[in-house]
């Protein structure tokens, strides 16, 4: 996600997506400029296998009168694109990374390396491997003549040759990406290292059918592209093992960190509990205290003696009356 958290408007990501687009088609445009400017050295490379098995006397033709031009065109283009990728690749990461959180970055940027080195890989195994392999045996197919007289001799056409290696390297390019889509898979919980061993068995079936496909009408590079395939099949069931016991790993610390949260969340509602009922209890003590303070002066009140001031003054009047009572009698 953006570090700010805000959600970006539909226009601003389309606006970003152009800006990225046009640097991935502006270095791309570059390097085919410079591609078709050493267009006959990368040729050259990528005819010297054949020309390894069929000598230095031998030559390829071409029958039609733009076919060297589109042929070079092709390599020029083909070239581009494979110097290009890792451009295309970084600002393709670039757009998708901010929507990313930091454990879902440091998850895919181990694949989006090991994306162009896989390809390389295959590129590199079928340059070095199987095309030698499968041109001596295409080539043995020759004859100098025998009874017939006529000898049968390969004229390889430049823009035939071309189509065909272009063919060969993309198909052990793309094989080569298996572990990387078959471990992503995994980490997505779409597939598990279970599942694919239980399937192990159609996944070689289906090797040799795709080989069969991609590759030449020969039993070399078929075994050649379906062997590595399987290989790769076996290498994706253990990276998909190493990222199960990972996220296992991981989802246990995260099942700990949140039981300690618990406990802690506990201890505290604990300690809130204790201190309400000490303070409610001091609370009550202080109103026992004050209505034992009320009661014991009333009972105090009540127990003393009242005074006896009406009795007593109508006592004082009478004894005052017979005073003045004799007074007057002694007086007549």
């Amino acid at each position: 996600m953006q570090s700010d958290d805000k959600q970006m408007p539909i226009m601003e990501h389309l606006i970003e997506l152009r800006n990225r687009l046009t640097w991935a088609v502006l270095a791309l445009f570059i390097t085919f400029g410079i591609c078709y400017y050493f267009v006959e050295d990368i040729y050259g490379f990528l005819v010297k296998p054949l020309a390894d098995v069929m000598g230095p006397d031998r030559r390829m033709i071409y029958t039609a009168l733009t076919e060297v031009f589109f042929t070079y065109v092709k390599v020029s283009f083909f070239a581009a694109c494979f110097v290009s990728a890792p451009v295309f690749l970084g600002q393709l990461w670039a757009f998708v990374a901010p929507g990313l959180y930091k454990n879902e970055r440091s998850a895919f940027m181990p694949f989006l390396f090991a994306t162009p080195i896989l390809f390389l890989a295959g590129g590199a195994l079928v340059y070095y491997l199987i095309m030698p392999l499968a041109w001596k045996f295409f080539l043995s197919f020759e004859s100098a003549g025998g009874a017939s007289g006529l000898a049968i001799q390969l004229e390889a056409k430049v823009g035939e040759y071309l189509a065909l290696v272009m063919k060969l390297i993309f198909a052990f390019g793309l094989c080569f990406q298996l572990p990387v889509l078959l471990t992503l898979m995994a980490r997505a919980g779409i597939v598990t290292a279970s599942s694919l061993a239980k399937r192990r068995k159609y996944a070689v079936v289906i090797a040799f059918v795709f080989a069969a496909v991609l590759t030449p009408p020969d039993l070399i590079s078929q075994v050649g592209l379906a062997i590595p395939i399987i290989i790769l099949y076996e290498i994706s069931i253990l990276m998909a093992r190493m990222s199960e016991r990972k996220r296992a790993k991981r989802e246990a610390e995260e099942d700990a960190e949140l039981d300690d949260d618990d406990e802690d969340t506990d201890h505290n509602k604990d300690d809130v509990d204790t201190q309400s009922s000490a303070a409610a209890a001091a609370d009550y003590g202080d109103d026992d205290g004050k209505a034992d303070d009320k009661t014991d002066f009333k009972a105090l009140a009540g127990s003393a003696p009242k005074s006896d001031t009406p009795s007593s003054s109508r006592s004082l009047g009478s004894a005052k009356g017979d005073d003045d009572e004799d007074d007057f009698n002694s007086a007549r």
